[in-house]
């Protein structure tokens, strides 16, 4: 059985010191996890984090990155950069990044290059707005979003990210789509990637689903046989919570 995918994206929140002894108490609860275990926390403290996880099974990402090597792009990061931290994942197309930040499907492919290019596994976002479930524009969305963000990236390389999807209708609001919902939308996605890079591969991309997780949710959802993990927002910030979604996702999919 696949073991589960588990990420924490913090989002602007935890000072370096916050953050550092998070990743202290994580490593220390699970040395040995029962899948992969992933912590994002901001920019200022990846480095600090990245010391604190080495030696560990703990894998640090970034909550983005720029798709240039370098050069005059005041507040950006490069993923040279992100390695040099301590990270081998980073977090693209986040919902926010799209509709706060207008990050279009070009930018959002460029920087998966970018990501691979320097040795990073890209956790790559999709998802539709409230709107568009209501339109029934679910698959269209999301087909067009994995399309963009993959093109003129080899089957090869596809095969080394894992995908979130992650209903923007349901971040940080609150609701959660249902297990059901969930699960409809990741066998589409497996579908569409069994096109791009045969079912073979397509069956070994973690797809996880991120929206509202909690630890109450977590076991239904990844009782779904295509729901691989969760990418976890504002329950990832605490510590018993984070813990205890990484307990229950290990107990479903981890044995």
């Amino acid at each position: 059985m696949k073991k589960p995918v588990i990420a924490a994206n913090w989002k602007m929140h935890k000072t370096i010191a916050e953050s550092a002894d998070f990743a202290r108490s994580l490593k220390a609860a699970f040395p040995k996890p029962q899948g992969t275990v992933i912590i994002a926390p901001a920019f200022t403290a990846l480095a600090a984090v990245g010391d604190v996880l080495k030696g560990s099974a703990i894998h640090l990402a970034a909550q983005n990155l720029h798709w240039e090597e370098k050069g005059a792009f005041t507040g950006e990061i490069a993923a040279a950069m992100l390695v040099d931290a301590g990270c081998d994942c980073v977090i693209i197309g986040h919902s926010e990044r799209r509709a706060i930040f207008k990050e279009t499907g070009d930018w959002i492919n460029r920087k998966v290059a970018a990501a691979l290019r320097a040795g990073l596994t890209p956790i790559l976002c999709v998802g539709e707005t409230l709107e568009e479930r209501e339109k029934n524009l679910t698959f269209p969305v999301v087909e067009r979003q994995l399309k963009e963000a993959l093109n003129n990236i080899s089957s090869g390389d596809i095969k080394l990210l894992s995908i979130a999807y992650e209903p923007v209708w349901a971040i940080g609001t609150g609701r959660n789509a249902t297990a059901i919902q969930a699960e409809e939308v990741h066998r589409f996605i497996r579908t569409i990637l069994k096109d791009t890079c045969g079912e073979h591969d397509a069956a070994d991309i973690p797809l996880i689903y991120g929206g509202s997780v909690k630890p109450g949710n977590t076991g239904k959802l990844l009782a779904e046989p295509d729901i691989d993990g969760a990418l976890v927002g504002g329950a990832s910030l605490d510590f018993d919570s984070f813990a205890a979604i990484i307990q229950n996702a290990s107990k479903e999919k981890g044995n």
